[in-house]
């Protein structure tokens, strides 16, 4: 692991906020999604089968919904990182009820410093993270940093449909409804107004696999989901 004197301090704004909103952040993914997230995180974790990691990082895990879900890719070790501590907690809880402490290790940490050396994991997984990263370039190359030779990684990450009436109901769901029930819900006036700032400003499909290549990524695949609400990028090294 690095040194922690040389981490690279987090966003404060967006740590303090997921921090707020943990007790409540599993129920609104899933009922703000319809439980589709939970097909969505299969889908991407499947995609890894034919790379067989052994040792995998989780990137911005949250609760660790993602990691837990890699466990059936039956790796050695799957190492999770995240800058909000109390999401931490509740992803700790988790896997002590299921009994996958062996497996699973949680740290706080930052995409854009990840305290590992370089060439460290078979396989890098983000689930609706890397529009939280500070710097996404950078967070990005150190992904490309920690991944050994011939590595991978997968990236879930929310998108913008395009077709005719889909792109319009979605978008009056996600601009207006899903931030209101999110903040009836969780109590934070900032969350959910986020969430849909951050998916409306991300480069997506193929400006984001532009970016994935210009750090180094090679072979970069997209599939898209649920008519373009969601896209999975699988990158190589």
């Amino acid at each position: 692991m690095k040194n922690p004197s040389t981490l690279k301090p987090y966003n404060t704004n967006v740590q303090q906020m997921f921090n707020n909103i943990a007790s409540h952040y599993d129920f609104l993914n899933h009922f703000l999604s319809f439980g589709i997230d939970k097909i969505w995180r299969r889908k991407a974790i499947k995609l890894l089968i034919p790379y067989k990691p052994t040792q995998i990082l989780d990137v911005a895990t949250g609760t660790g919904d993602f990691a837990i879900e890699a466990i059936k890719l039956n790796p050695q070790k799957i190492t999770a990182i995240d800058i909000a501590e109390t999401m931490l907690e509740i992803a700790k809880h988790k896997i002590k009820k299921k009994n996958l402490g062996e497996k699973i290790a949680f740290i706080t940490g930052s995409s854009e410093s990840i305290p590992f050396t370089d060439k460290s994991f078979d396989a890098v997984t983000v689930a609706f993270g890397v529009r939280n990263f500070k710097d996404l370039k950078m967070g990005l190359s150190e992904i490309l940093r920690v991944l050994n030779e011939k590595g991978v990684a997968v990236i879930l990450e929310f998108s913008r449909p395009a077709a005719f009436p889909f792109k319009q109901i979605y978008l009056f769901y996600f601009r207006w409804i899903l931030p209101l029930i999110g903040k009836m819900i969780s109590k934070d006036n900032m969350a959910y107004t986020y969430l849909f700032e951050t998916v409306m400003n991300f480069p997506q499909g193929d400006d984001f696999a532009v970016i994935l290549k210009q750090v180094g990524f090679s072979n970069v695949r997209i599939y898209k989901l649920s008519f373009g609400i969601c896209s999975i990028y699988i990158a190589e090294k």
